[in-house]
C-alpha cells in the first residue's frame, strides 16, 4: 500500500531508536534535486530551547518513517556532521520550491506551492505538491513526467491541471490518473 504524507508533517517528527531512545527531531528535509528523492534529514534537539544538532540522518539509515516518528537502529546511524545535507552549488534544480508558482507548459497558472507530497516507502520521492489557488483554496496536484523548476516557477505537463485531490485520501487516485493520461499521450505521439 502506498502512503502519502505532506513534507510539512515530517518536520518536527521525533527521531527515535528501536530501543525507544529519543535522539532528536527532524529539522529539514533535503531532497535530491535530479530524482526528487529524500537524501537526508537535518536534525534539531528536542525541547523548547534546543537548537540544531548539526548532524544529518541519511535516508539509507532510516529504519522506518511512521505517522508519529522516524525510527533508526541506534544513534550511531547519524552522520557526525551535516555535510550530507549541503548541496552542490552547481547542482541543477536545487532551489527551494515553496512559494514558487506552479504553471502548466501552456502557461496556465495553477497556484503557489505551499508543501510537497511525499510518497513514502523504501525510496521516498516527491509525488506532488500542495498548492494554494488564486481563490485561496488548497489542493493537491500529482507530479509525473518532465518538470522544470526555476526560482520563480515550476512547469508541469498540461494534463496535471485535470488531476487534483482535496486531501491525501484521494491523492493516490489523482496520481494514477495523471500517470495513465501521460502514458496514453506518449503512445499517441
Amino acid at each position: 500500500m502506498t502512503v502519502y504524507m505532506r513534507a510539512g508533517e515530517i518536520i518536527k517528527k521525533p527521531v527515535v531508536t528501536l530501543a525507544g531512545e529519543d535522539i532528536g527531531q527532524v529539522k529539514d528535509i533535503v531532497f535530491d534535486a535530479p530524482t526528487g528523492s529524500i537524501r537526508c534529514f537535518t536534525l534539531a534537539g528536542r525541547g523548547l530551547l534546543s537548537g540544531p544538532l548539526h548532524r544529518a540522518l541519511l535516508w539509507s539509515n532510516v529504519h522506518a518513517l511512521g505517522p508519529h516518528a522516524v525510527m533508526v537502529r541506534d544513534e550511531s546511524t547519524l552522520e557526525e556532521d551535516d555535510t550530507a545535507a549541503r548541496s552542490d552549488r552547481d547542482e541543477p534544480g536545487g532551489a527551494d520550491v515553496l512559494g514558487v508558482a506552479l504553471t502548466t507548459r501552456s502557461g496556465t497558472r495553477l497556484g503557489t506551492v505551499v508543501d510537497a507530497v511525499v510518497e513514502t516507502g523504501k525510496a521516498p520521492v516527491v509525488a506532488g505538491y500542495e498548492i494554494e489557488t488564486a481563490e485561496q483554496r488548497h489542493i493537491l496536484l500529482p507530479v509525473a513526467g518532465p518538470v522544470t523548476v526555476s526560482r520563480e516557477r515550476m512547469l508541469v505537463p498540461d494534463a496535471t491541471a485535470e488531476h487534483s485531490a482535496g486531501d491525501l485520501g484521494g491523492f493516490g487516485a489523482a496520481a494514477e490518473g495523471l500517470r495513465d493520461r501521460l502514458r496514453h499521450e506518449a503512445r499517441e505521439e
